[in-house]
């Protein structure tokens, strides 16, 4: 049975940080890619980042690039989101990933991703 766990969401003031953790189990990732999304109220799935299982290859969506970071260690079987200099617009639920063999261009799609996890709220005060 394939699990995506997240932790290490909570509250936080703007400007501060956050380690989100995804552990997966129940499969081999390889040739998987796990995607970071979120999703605030009202408001549609939006990608935050992605990183392949087999290559560490990432790619961040415009709105976190150069404050969140995405890295994973295979021997942990773990995927992270560090996020730097949060804004109160970054509050929302926030999920994890896999999908199997995308191209770049596939990665911001959520239809693209087999197996999510249940999502750890952050919410960041102003």
């Amino acid at each position: 049975q394939v699990q995506l766990v997240e932790s290490g969401g909570g509250l936080v003031q703007a400007g501060g940080s956050l380690r989100l953790s995804c552990a997966v189990s129940g499969r081999n990732f390889s040739g998987y890619v796990m995607g970071w999304f979120r999703q605030a109220p009202g408001k549609e799935r939006e990608f935050v980042g992605g990183i392949a299982w087999s290559g560490g290859n990432t790619y961040v969506a415009d709105s976190a690039k150069g404050r969140h970071t995405i890295s994973r260690d295979s021997a942990k079987n773990t995927v992270f989101l560090q996020m730097n200099s949060l804004k109160p617009e970054d509050t929302a639920v926030y999920y994890c990933a896999a999908g199997r063999g995308m191209f770049y261009i596939r990665w911001p799609d959520p239809a693209g991703y087999n197996y999510w996890g249940q999502g750890t709220q952050v919410t960041v005060s102003s």
